[in-house]
């Protein structure tokens, strides 16, 4: 499980994040939903460690992240905006490496490597060097990373951007595999018919801070609008004060 507290966080004179506060629980897909420039990269990066919040806490299965963040790290597969493969190094050869920085052992690794190639349809892109890779099978061998150490607990900021259609097919069904076997899923997203297919809550995110949460069917409810997308629209012009 995933739980924010009251995160904040400013830049200068921008406050990027302020009280952003939701739960996301094991066996359930939360998205995080909001137009670019809401908050939600900042929110994940301190969920994920890469960004001490200025107050408030993110924990990890009970684990507070700015107080034991490597033990945080080894409960959570991070899949970040940029995927930041090693270019000379084969899809396989990738996942090993980030296997070894978990401290798995040999035999482990590559025993996860076999399990994720096949999880993944890697099987074309395996032995290939990464620097030619299509964005598809960049993301493939990206999850792989982020999943080798088994964790329970799974972070995606914006994971389908530039995918073709079978590349987020491919993607969906992964995510719904991950769910069905108990792990928390949270990703960002600002396209709403992907959180609509995906998630079973929602946190929506503006200026900021959060404005409503909760399941697809009762965000349209809140909003008495039929459409995600209109509900949407609805719930980000009512938090217009708060910019």
């Amino acid at each position: 499980m995933i739980e924010a507290r009251q995160l904040a966080k400013r830049f200068g004179a921008v406050q990027a994040v302020r009280e952003v506060s939701f739960t996301a629980p094991d066996g359930r897909i939360t998205g995080l939903l909001g137009p670019n420039g809401a908050g939600k990269s900042t929110s994940l990066r301190m969920v994920c460690t890469v960004m001490r919040p200025d107050s408030g806490a993110a924990l990890i299965d009970g684990i507070d992240v700015a107080q034991d963040p490597l033990a945080a790290r080894r409960r959570i597969g991070v899949l970040s905006h940029a995927a930041g493969l090693y270019p000379h190094l084969t899809g396989r050869e990738n996942i090993l490496y980030f296997g070894e920085l978990h401290g798995l052992a040999r035999a482990e690794r590559e025993r996860r490597a076999d399990e994720l190639i096949e999880m993944l349809d890697m099987a074309d892109c395996a032995a290939r060097r990464a620097k030619g890779f299509s964005q598809g099978q960049r993301l493939k061998t990206a999850l792989a990373r982020a999943l080798v150490h088994a964790p329970r607990n799974v972070v995606l900021d914006e994971p389908t951007n530039g995918l073709d259609v079978m590349a987020v097919r491919g993607l969906r069904q992964l995510l719904s595999r991950l769910r069905a076997e108990g792990h928390c899923v949270l990703f960002s997203s600002h396209v709403m018919q992907e959180v609509a297919a995906l998630c079973d809550e929602v946190v929506v995110i503006a200026h900021g801070a959060v404005v409503a949460a909760g399941t697809p069917a009762s965000l349209l409810q809140r909003s008495g609008r039929d459409g995600l997308e209109d509900a949407f629209v609805s719930l980000i012009g009512s938090a217009e004060g708060l910019a």
